[in-house]
């Protein structure tokens, strides 16, 4: 079976780090996903994807298309699984592959699924005696299985999914599961890995029961052998992956102590079983045509040379710190979607509300609040130290009466490592002044609604009415007066603080949630239809297609140097003719359809002042349209009993 675009979960793993250069090697086209930052050595051409799996939609998935899923996502413990791990294995074993699999199972473009299962599924009674043994016990796929722990638990879980799965869309896709032995490979938590650590810092090291028998298999041969599988389309169901040739623990100290002449080992009493257990490959070999290549032997040293080289390499990068959302408020929606933009970066990220308001509702929507000064330059340094004593690494500004000032105090955050995600001062100040705003559209020849400051400007243009009046600075909405004639203007003006005046002109109002780079180049856009507004905001809003709109407001957005997210209005006259009316440097009241819509500019824009290359992050607009619908929901908190 041919495949050529594959999607890989954990694929920044011990197993998953050897596969992706494989795979590119092969000239196939590759979507890598994981939690942790993009491996170093992965072929630029390499699609990568950081961030928790269970925040991927199906949108993102089927923008890639792939005729190949390699599941390998997984987390797991050693030897002993604590009481914490109930949690972690739920969410990152169990709820994962489930959602992954539910993302991937109606995929017009999915042909075959591989996922990397475990031989802990067996019935660990087959394998494990209370004393050592002679020889290993060899485990074929027909023998009884009793999961002997939440891993193997949750593996088996899902071979029973897929299992299910094939009885419904086996004409789309076949599935296979590899009960994969005992892995271990460079930069790896497996024992011989953990050792090698030690013995490079010249610590002693402590076995355990050195005469069971394990099937080592190195994760070179891993990821080989799950490749080969993806391509032997007829092999379905279970099937073991290990070398079928078990070593005892003993026999790996031996081999450490031919690299470390000097190892110092000490053998503890353990009250573990003696395991004894090896692959029996047989069905693997037989289907493939090949078996694992590297013993221990071959694989140390490479394991020794990796090793070395980390104790040289610069630390990894902590983790990003926390982001603040600003004039929170009552902006529920915003929280929710910068709470799974921050997770799909990283799970150590929080959402902080921030707000002037001690009592503002979100502060039961978030991970954190903070009642914050003003924004005034007068507590710059408060505001710069309020951040820094709550981890705050990114800041993302919400109310247009802020956005000056984040602007153009951008650089002095980001001295102190702390990311404002807004435009640049210049753009900012452009947009927020309708005047301006609607004179720099006009000398570029951009379809911009003209303004004026007195209606004698207006009447050097010919124009005679009817007019809009509103505010020149301020929500464009507020305190406007529409369809006026030369009179009623003058009268409405006289109750505004800076009035501008601008042809009326009859059509629909639209809004465009867009987001571009730092170098003010659009990725991409959404438009929708305000189809109920209610004070300035859409209640209802559904999103829709039109590509000459589109073409129309990317080149004004690029053309107004902004950048992250942005929300414009345009009004769509009666011959279908665009005339934008104003543009928000910010993330608009109801752009949350935007996300819906595959716009993901929260992560985005966290990702990129991350340091991230945000152009292997794909725009996967979905096929269909999105209706948004905002309605009121009550949220409950139990109290302690007084």
């Amino acid at each position: 079976m041919k495949i050529s675009r594959v999607f890989v979960s954990g694929a920044a793993g011990v197993i998953g780090s050897q596969m992706v250069p494989l795979l590119a090697a092969r000239g196939i086209t590759v979507l890598a996903a994981d939690l942790k930052p993009r491996p170093a050595h992965f072929p630029p051409e390499v699609q990568y994807r950081q961030g928790d799996l269970n925040h991927m939609d199906a949108a993102e998935l089927a923008a890639f298309a792939p005729d190949c899923f390699i599941h390998l996502a997984a987390t797991f413990e050693r030897s002993t699984e604590s009481y914490g791990f109930w949690e972690e294995n739920f969410r990152h074993n169990l709820a994962l592959s489930h959602h992954l699999m539910t993302l991937a199972k109606d995929l017009p473009s999915l042909r075959r699924v591989v996922f990397a299962s475990s031989y802990l599924i067996y019935d660990p009674a087959l394998y494990q005696f209370d004393r050592a043994q002679q020889q290993p016990v060899s485990l074929k796929e027909s023998d009884p299985i009793l999961p002997r722990n939440l891993t193997g638990m949750a593996k088996l879980a899902h071979e029973v999914e897929l299992r299910f799965l094939d009885g419904f869309r086996h004409d789309g896709f076949s599935s296979v599961c590899a009960r994969i032995f005992r892995g271990y490979g460079p930069g790896s938590r497996d024992i011989i890995s953990r050792w090698v650590r030690s013995l490079l810092k010249g610590e002693a090291i402590t076995i355990f029961r050195p005469e069971g028998w394990f099937d080592y298999v190195y994760a070179k041969d891993t990821a080989e052998g799950l490749i080969r599988l993806a391509e032997a389309g007829s092999l379905t169901g279970i099937v073991n992956l290990g070398t079928g040739q078990a070593r005892r623990v003993g026999e790996v100290v031996a081999v450490l102590k031919r690299h470390f002449p000097a190892m110092r080992a000490e053998e503890a009493p353990s009250d573990i079983e003696f395991e004894a257990s090896q692959a029996d490959i047989s069905r693997f070999r037989a289907a493939i045509g090949w078996q694992p290549a590297y013993d221990l032997e071959k694989a140390i040293p490479e394991i020794i040379a990796h090793e070395r080289a980390r104790l040289t390499t610069p630390e990894a990068k902590p983790a990003p710190g926390h982001l603040l959302v600003t004039s929170a408020s009552r902006k529920i929606p915003l929280l929710r979607a910068a709470t799974i933009a921050e997770r799909k970066l990283s799970p150590e990220m929080q959402v902080l509300a921030g707000d002037i308001d001690p009592d503002a509702p979100a502060q039961y929507a978030a991970d954190g609040f903070w009642v914050m000064p003003r924004t005034d330059d007068t507590a710059l340094d408060a505001l710069i130290a309020g951040c820094k004593e709550r981890g705050i690494g990114f800041v993302l500004p919400t109310r247009d009466g802020e956005l000056g000032f984040w602007a153009r105090h951008k650089a002095r955050f980001a001295s102190e490592g702390i990311a404002v995600l807004v435009s640049p001062e210049e753009s900012v100040t452009r947009c927020l002044d309708k005047l301006v705003f609607a004179r720099f559209g006009q000398e570029r020849g951009l379809p911009f609604i003209p303004a004026y400051e007195g209606l004698e400007d207006a009447s050097t243009s010919r124009y005679r009415g009817p007019y809009a009046v509103k505010e020149r600075f301020g929500a464009g909405s507020r305190a406007i007066g529409l369809n006026l004639d030369a009179a009623s203007a003058r009268e409405h003006a006289k109750g505004l603080t800076a009035p501008i005046f601008q042809p009326f002109i009859e059509g629909t109002e639209i809004s465009v949630d867009a987001w571009l780079d730092q170098d003010h180049r659009l990725k991409g856009l959404v438009l929708r239809r305000r189809d109920r507004v209610v004070d300035g905001e859409s209640q209802v809003t559904t999103t829709f297609r039109d590509a000459a709109i589109e073409e129309a407001a990317r080149t004004a957005l690029e053309a107004l140097a902004l950048s992250g997210p942005v929300v414009m209005q345009i009004l769509i006259d009666t011959a279908g003719q665009p005339h934008i009316i104003e543009c928000n440097s910010r993330f608009g009241g109801a752009s949350t359809a935007g996300i819906a819509a595959g716009l993901d500019s929260l992560y985005w824009s966290l990702a990129e002042a991350a340091g991230n290359d945000v152009a292997t992050l794909p725009f996967a607009r979905i096929s269909g349209e999105v209706r948004q619908v905002r309605l009121p929901a009550d949220t409950h908190f139990i109290l302690p009993a007084k």
